[in-house]
Parts: structure tokens; sequence; C-alpha cells
């Protein structure tokens, strides 16, 4: 068996302190310096020769739906001017420049106005870290996902936590103890989870990162001193639907190369992992740190409030008359299939099946 220099680093680690909790080999295949998943080698959305896609990959419509959203947040503060906006976990900047084009395009009043910086996770944990930006706005898209969570794990009516071993020849296994701290140990409790009740076996994630990360964020809008937003939209729902006995395995999930895998302790460094987020402890984050829950809903209704469904229709007007005129020639073709692949895209992203039913989650301050 072929050990890369991560997976050494994590045995090694193993074999000095003992098993590690799951978080911490989290941590290590997503963050370590030179060889983390997000910190080691170029980005991986996108399609050929990637891991997964996000919606900035599917179509331009979403920026210019965030631009919309982010146009209102501005006179809704009285015009500002700069209007900061810091987008965290930027990775290649598609949404921030998707974002500018269409102000420039659509409103060239705020675009002068518009103050926007990027954040980039393949940074380090950037996320969790202070910066020196006071921003009007926090905006986030499939951030929370990627932070390190730990897992527990119900036994014989007791809950466990899930750490990671090794065996003589170098493969990594978990291994339950009881849990590292009592915020792992009262999680569940704290949102009235009745996790006695499942079934023997019953798996579950439990993101501390993510309170922390709303806490830190709250604070850099209070230091703005003015009206502010965080704005976050991920894959996940509130505690009650998303800790369930329908789903036994908890939602850790890994991608390599669009291919969805449970197998998170293999190939540590080469392949995302990822887990739904526990949008009920941002809220309740955010009420401690006196913001005011704003929106709460899917992707889908958000774009379609956002005018996404409109955007289409008026560019298919535009810029596709040629369908309806000259379908038959070449140029028709050409059109008809541009255009479809325009409508794919809304459909992809409305999709109350997959990233339609994504969350969209705004505190204000």
């Amino acid at each position: 068996m072929t050990i890369s220099p991560l997976q050494q680093l994590i045995i090694e680690r193993i074999q000095r302190d003992g098993p590690i909790p799951f978080i911490d080999y989290m941590r290590m295949a997503l963050y370590e310096p030179d060889y983390g998943y997000y910190v080691a080698g170029p980005a991986r959305m996108g399609w050929e020769g990637k891991d997964y896609y996000t919606s900035t990959d599917v179509s331009s419509f979403f920026a210019h739906c965030m631009g919309r959203q982010l146009l209102q947040m501005w006179e809704v503060s009285e015009h500002p001017t700069p209007f900061v906006v810091v987008e965290q976990g930027a990775g290649r900047g598609n949404l921030a420049e998707g974002i500018r084009r269409w102000a420039e395009r659509e409103a060239p009043t705020f675009q002068a106005a518009l103050a926007y910086h990027t954040e980039d996770i393949r940074a380090g944990q950037d996320a969790l870290t202070q910066s020196n930006i006071s921003p009007s706005v926090i905006l986030s898209n499939e951030l929370v996902d990627a932070f390190p969570v730990h897992i527990v794990q119900l036994h014989e009516q007791k809950l466990y936590e899930v750490y990671v071993a090794v065996s003589s020849d170098g493969r990594l296994y978990d291994v339950l103890d009881e849990p590292s701290n009592q915020e792992v140990a009262s999680y569940l409790d704290s949102y009235k989870i009745p996790w006695t009740t499942f079934p023997d076996g019953w798996r579950a994630e439990v993101n501390l990162d993510a309170q922390r990360w709303l806490k830190q964020s709250a604070q850099r809008l209070k230091n703005a001193r003015r009206q502010g937003f965080i704005l976050t939209i991920d894959y996940g729902d509130k505690a009650r639907v998303l800790y369930t006995s329908s789903r036994p395995e908890g939602t850790l999930a890994c991608y390599f190369q669009h291919q969805l895998t449970n197998r998170p302790l293999v190939r540590p460094g080469e392949q995302d992992i990822t887990a739904h987020v526990n949008f009920s402890a941002l809220i309740h984050e955010g009420r401690r740190q006196g913001l005011h829950l704003h929106t709460f809903t899917t992707q889908r209704l958000w774009l379609t409030e956002m005018g996404i469904h409109e955007e289409l229709e008026r560019v298919r007007t535009h810029d596709f008359a040629v369908i309806d005129d000259a379908r038959a020639s070449d140029q028709g073709q050409i059109a008809l299939f541009q255009w479809y692949n325009l409508q794919q895209g809304v459909i992809a992203l409305t999709d109350p099946a997959g990233m339609g039913n994504f969350k969209v989650l705004i505190l204000k301050r």
C-alpha cells in the first residue's frame, strides 16, 4: 500500500498521541499546510478534471441574482460609499467577477460604491480569523460545509465520538470513545434532538467551527458601526430536519472527480470532505450576537425572488429572437442550442431535488 506524505503525517501523529478525533483528521486532510485538499495545488471546483462544481459554474445568472441582492442591501442601508462586501471562501473569484460585470452593466451607480473583497479559504481557514476589513456584507457560498466536524455515534443508548486510529499496516480506521469535550457531548441536546430514540449506530456531525465563524463574522459587522448583513448559502437545514433517524449515517460526504463516496479515510488531501450545515446553529449564534433573522429560504425561492426567471425571459426575447424567426437555419439551430444551455443552467440552480434546495440565510444587524 502506497502511503502519501500527508497520510504519513497523520499516521505519525496518531502513533505519537493515540487515536485522534475525526475533526482533527478532517482538518489535516483539508487544511494541512502544503498537503491539505484546499491549500495544495489549484482549485478543484469546476468541470473536467475537477471534483465538484458550485452554482457559479452552472450559470452566470447566479452571480446576477447575487448582484441584485447586494443592490437591495445597499439601498436599504441608504447608499453608503464605500459599500464593503467581503466574500469568504471565494475560490477562483468567479462570483466576484460575475457580480462586478453585472453591476457595471446594470447598476453603474452601485458599482461605483461597491468595494468587493475576497478571502480565499485555500490560504487556510481564513473564515475563522479576524480581518481588519469592516464590511457591510459578509457573503459566502458553500463555505460552512467545508469546516471540519466532529462525528458522534449512538451505541447502546449512549453517545460516543468517532476517533481515527491506524493499523499496523498503515490503514486508517475509526473507533469510538468518550466525547472530546462537553460542547460535543451536549450539542444535540441543545437543539432538542431525540437521539436516544434513534437506532443503534446512528451518526451525526457536530460543526462547532460554524458557530465560531458566525460569532467572529457578527463581530466584524459590529466593528463597522453601520447596518450590515451576513448572507450564507449552503446545503443543510434546521436541526430538527437535519438530525433525524432517517439519516442513520449522517451527512458526511466525499467528492473525488465528481463521484460521491462515503470513505473519508482514504486519499486524505486528495478528495473533498463536506457535511450538511446546521442552520439552527447559525441562527441561534447570530441572535446571541445581536443579529436578527432577515431571511431563511431555499435557493430556488431566493433566485425566484431575485428575478432569475424574468432575466431568462429578457435574454430569450432580446438575444434569441432568431429561434422564432429562422429556427431551421444554421444560425437558428446554434441559437437554439445556446438557449437550451442557458435554460438548463437555470433549471439546475432551481431544481428542488438538487441545488434549488440549498438554503439561503440572511442575518441583519
